[in-house]
């Protein structure tokens, strides 16, 4: 959407219950669930198991809250694609498996770009995951000039976790601007996109070695 700093948007919200008035994200933990019991096997399994199902969890609410918007790309590719594409990035680039930084990668635009409240994330996933998103959310109320602004300015105070989410998102993006400019754009807003990541990318840097040298390679390859 133009007023956004999302340039990738070409909204809607999805109800927290059914039509039969039940949850659509319940709580995931067993009734009988006593992290005391378990010896230290158990408890990575149980942590892995935990992690799983907020990450499957995450991925069902992006894609209810995304369903009808798509990238700005000649094929209409849901929107959702990105979502889960910077959650891959961070599992298979920079070997990230943490619950709640994989589940907030996977909602950092729901805020952002769709109906969805920060209370809802909080609700349904808990403080860390909301922390993340809301650290990964522009302030809507302001210029998309003075947003793309403070995304500089802001870049080295956010958390590890937000800034591994921010540096697989823009990574994500380049790759797709690389490919193919969007629909929409000329080669100048490309280029001109591509500086503007390049400085909030220097103010990432020291958070993940193979993030910043993928990100490096594609910047200086397109403004080469």
């Amino acid at each position: 959407m133009e007023n956004s700093t999302n340039p990738f948007l070409n909204q809607n919200s999805w109800p927290s219950k059914n039509a039969n008035g039940d949850l659509l994200y319940p709580n995931l933990a067993p009734p009988d669930y006593k992290q005391s019991e378990l010896n230290s096997k158990g408890k990575f399994m149980d942590t892995y198991v935990e992690d799983m199902a907020l990450v499957m969890k995450a991925s069902d609410f992006a894609a209810r809250r995304h369903r009808f918007q798509k990238r700005k790309d000649v094929r209409g590719t849901p929107y959702v694609n990105h979502c889960i594409g910077v959650a891959y990035i961070l599992t298979n680039e920079a070997k990230v498996y943490d619950g709640a930084t994989l589940a907030a990668a996977l909602l950092h635009d729901t805020v952002e770009d769709t109906k969805t409240t920060f209370e809802e994330i909080l609700e349904h996933f808990g403080q860390e995951v909301c922390d993340l998103v809301k650290e990964c959310t522009d302030d809507k109320s302001l210029p998309k000039d003075k947003r793309k602004q403070l995304q500089v300015q802001h870049a080295a105070g956010h958390s590890h976790k937000a800034k591994l989410i921010k540096l697989a998102d823009k990574l994500y993006n380049l790759r797709d601007c690389e490919r193919v400019i969007p629909v929409g754009w000329t080669p100048q807003r490309t280029r001109q996109y591509f500086k503007w990541a390049k400085e909030v990318v220097a103010g990432l840097k020291g958070t993940n070695d193979a993030l910043e040298m993928a990100l490096d390679d594609v910047i200086n390859r397109y403004l080469s």
